[in-house]
């Protein structure tokens, strides 16, 4: 029978920069990945969260360059605790999967492990090993979506439309009558 399982990790980055940040998740998910045989077809979904000083990218991202196109993904921040971990990235994946709760490996990393120190039993890892894996598998056609061009995004570039004016220079009666309800 196919259940639905969490498989959880968590790792740090370096530092607040996108290539840290997704060079720490393709880490992490490498090894969740590699020590449960997850295949991402058998993904539901996954939830990326970092702590708040952690903003540079979106951890996504790096499921993206591992081949994930298909899986739902959503990311968050963690609640802002006092002595929290810092710099640290947590996943949360949905998994279908044959294999009972008790067989999941969750996957705790560079400082991670004081989090769960009960669920972090990884034998050591071989980062150079694991690098290669990484690159072998890494699709490099995934890129940053979604995100405003910093230069465009100006105040004053989005306070310029005057009341009732629209972006593409529109009236509003040129997009429907008054007669008709909008959204035809």
């Amino acid at each position: 029978m196919v259940y639905c399982r969490g498989v959880r990790g968590a790792t740090t980055a370096d530092a607040n920069t996108p290539e840290a940040i997704l060079e720490a998740t393709r880490q992490l998910l490498a090894l969740m990945i590699r020590q449960n045989g997850i295949n991402p077809e058998d993904i539901a979904s996954a939830i990326f969260t970092t702590t708040p000083d952690l903003n540079a990218e979106f951890p996504a991202l790096a499921a993206r360059q591992l081949g994930w196109m298909n899986v739902a993904m959503l990311c968050g921040h963690e609640l802002d605790v006092p002595g929290a971990l810092p710099r640290c990235i947590r996943v949360l994946i949905h998994w279908n999967t044959t294999k009972k709760a008790e067989e999941i490996v969750h996957v705790y990393i560079k400082g991670a492990e004081k989090l769960r120190p009960d669920l972090s039993s990884l034998p050591p890892v071989d980062w150079e090993e694991l690098e290669r894996w990484i690159q072998a598998h890494l699709n490099r056609e995934a890129k940053p979506s979604g995100r405003a061009d910093p230069a465009s995004s100006s105040v004053t570039g989005k306070l310029s439309l005057a009341v009732g004016e629209h972006p593409d220079g529109a009236s509003p009666q040129a997009s429907s009558s008054p007669s008709e309800p909008r959204g035809k």
